[in-house]
């Protein structure tokens, strides 16, 4: 018989979560893989132990909020330090009973723009030391529709 949680998507983001003290706590290498074609990697690019070539390492701790993370993927893009530029975010961890990788979108963050997924962490979205990070990057002049829905707020 197979289990299933009842845990919704809100109810995980209510579970209070634990202050990591950087200062004592040691950051883990997390593997980002990025597009700029407004389109996350395709599953199959992560098979038989191969991955993107759009690699970035990024040493950070589980209480990264995803605007921290754009913060530092516009560091090493500067194209993507546009205004209205868009970020997916995804994690892409394995799945042992397919001998392969699932893809989970997690939230979305927009250059100059307050979101509601601004401050989502990876511990709150279940992220486990392994996992990459797949980041969808859209130009401005590409960027899907706001959608409040997504939480694409208001600009500051």
């Amino acid at each position: 018989m197979a289990l299933e949680s009842r845990i919704t998507q809100e109810e995980i983001r209510k579970i209070p979560e634990k202050p990591i003290d950087r200062e004592k706590t040691c950051p883990l290498l997390l593997r980002v893989f990025t597009t700029n074609s407004g389109r996350h990697h395709r599953v199959d690019e992560f098979a038989r132990g191969q991955v993107p070539s759009s690699e970035l390492q990024i040493y950070t701790w589980m209480d990264a909020s995803l605007k921290e993370l754009t913060s530092l993927v516009k560091e090493v893009y500067p194209e993507a330090r546009k205004k209205g530029t868009h970020f997916g975010f995804a994690i892409v961890y394995p799945e042992p009973k397919r001998n392969g990788y699932r893809v989970k979108d997690i939230g979305n963050t927009v250059s100059g723009r307050k979101g509601e997924n601004d401050s989502m962490t990876l511990q709150s979205q279940r992220f486990q030391i392994g996992d990459y990070l797949d980041i969808a990057i859209t130009p401005p002049n590409r960027a899907p529709p706001l959608n409040p829905r997504m939480g694409m707020g208001r600009p500051f």
